[in-house]
């Protein structure tokens, strides 16, 4: 997925019961790249639950999620 287009993977989670949340950082374009890639690679290992891209994200979406990083004007959020 971060090999496929110009995006910063900024974490991962995983939440249990095989579930793993990853969020990368990017323009839209680039992001949605990376999505498509990383979903046809996941769904030869697994199922693909939801893929949600958010364009651009409030300033407070920084605080509320905490990332280590401050705010991206030209960024967008995956979570995945």
């Amino acid at each position: 997925m971060v090999k496929a287009a110009r995006v910063e993977l900024v974490g991962y989670e995983k939440t249990g019961g095989g579930y793993v949340t990853a969020i990368i950082r990017g323009d839209v374009a680039a992001v949605r790249a990376a999505l498509d890639a990383g979903q046809s690679a996941s769904e030869k290992v697994g199922e693909v639950i939801s893929v949600h891209i958010i364009p651009r994200p409030h300033a407070n979406v920084d605080e509320v999620l905490p990332l280590g990083r401050g705010q991206a004007k030209s960024s967008s959020k995956v979570v995945f």
